[in-house]
């Protein structure tokens, strides 16, 4: 028993060059769901810091999977579907209609996770540019445009 326990145990590991190359993948992935959640944590908003940070870091946990396993293409495909409709029931769970009419909220929260969804899935493909500049440019809409939103008075978002 125990050597079948030793044995399933020493299986998946990857090389100590694989394992830095997961281990900075992520850590960016971490880094993205920061930079975005810490913009929603200091708008006040339900999806913070810790949400954030979870959704990349599991978006990128699934992609570095598939990778260290060697997905094709289509397989990979799959996966990334996967991960792309997930994301979105969860964004969805955001979403509320409140009565009064057309008033709804959370359409920005539901899009920032999904977002911050994609930021894990390129990390997770070590697309380490595509994560900084998506993280970046995240962050200038949700902030920037806030500021324009409110300076014409929009309630969106």
């Amino acid at each position: 028993m125990w050597d079948a326990i030793v044995d399933e145990l020493g299986r998946g590991w990857p090389s100590a060059d694989e394992a830095g190359r997961y281990i900075l993948r992520m850590l960016f992935a971490a880094a993205a769901g920061a930079t975005v959640g810490l913009q929603r944590e200091s708008s006040g908003k339900p999806a913070g810091l810790r949400t954030h940070m979870l959704v990349a870091l599991g978006t990128a946990s699934i992609v570095i999977s598939a990778v260290q396993l060697a997905y094709p293409a289509d397989a990979m495909s799959r996966v990334l579907g996967g991960v792309s409709t997930g994301i979105g029931f969860i964004g969805a769970g955001t979403i509320l209609k409140r009565a009064r009419a057309g008033e709804v909220i959370g359409l920005t929260t539901a899009a920032g996770l999904w977002m911050t969804a994609a930021l894990g899935v390129a990390a997770g493909l070590g697309q380490y540019f595509i994560v900084m500049l998506g993280a970046l440019v995240t962050v200038l809409v949700l902030a920037g445009v806030q500021r324009i939103e409110q300076h014409i008075g929009s309630d969106a978002g």
